[in-house]
Order: C-alpha cells, then sequence, then structure tokens
C-alpha cells in the first residue's frame, strides 16, 4: 500500500521533532524492521562516501553493491538540496575539513 502525502508529512514532522539521536534512534528501531535499518545504514554510507569524493567502483568493492544502487544515490545527491547539505554537512564535519559548497 503506496503512503500518502499526508502521511508523509506526519512522519517528517515527528522526525524533525526528534532532537536526541537516542530518541531517534529508538523511533527508528520501532518503525523499521531489521533488515530496513540495515538497508537505510547501507544507503546512508553510500551517500557519505559519495560526499567524501571516493570514487564509485571503490565504494561497490567496499559496501559490496553494484554500480547501479551507487548511481541511484548519486542521482539523489544531486536532485535534493535539502538532503545534499544534510549529508555533506555530516561529512565535513566528520572529516573535519571546511564544508566546500559553505566556504
Amino acid at each position: 500500500m503506496p503512503m500518502s502525502k499526508e502521511t508523509l508529512n506526519e512522519l517528517a514532522a515527528v522526525l524533525a521533532d526528534t532532537h536526541e539521536s537516542a530518541a531517534m534512534r529508538d523511533l527508528l528501531e520501532a518503525l523499521l524492521t531489521p533488515r530496513e535499518r540495515a538497508r537505510l545504514a547501507l544507503r546512508w554510507r553510500l551517500v557519505c562516501l559519495l560526499t567524501a569524493g571516493v570514487h564509485q567502483r571503490a565504494i561497490a568493492r567496499k559496501l559490496g553493491i553494484s554500480l547501479c544502487n551507487i548511481t541511484r544515490g548519486s542521482r539523489e545527491l544531486k536532485r535534493r538540496l535539502v538532503f545534499r547539505q544534510k549529508v555533506s554537512q555530516f561529512v565535513y564535519d566528520q572529516l573535519k575539513i571546511p564544508d566546500r559548497q559553505n566556504g
């Protein structure tokens, strides 16, 4: 059954209102199956590696995924500005280097 826009908006509002990482983790563990959490974590790692400038073939080898999956992650980074900004901020904070987009 497809998720309605209203339901997605409700979920987004609840997630946005969850400010502590422990509470967010609890929410994700309650909402997602172990397999869904693993896939979400893998997608997150993929977009972080792309943002850090790792080549797609190296990511495929490191994560054991197809180039098709990597291309999908790359496309989402290009299409969705807020997503790209959030991932970039996380990656550059972790690497302790200046954000290329924000100077």
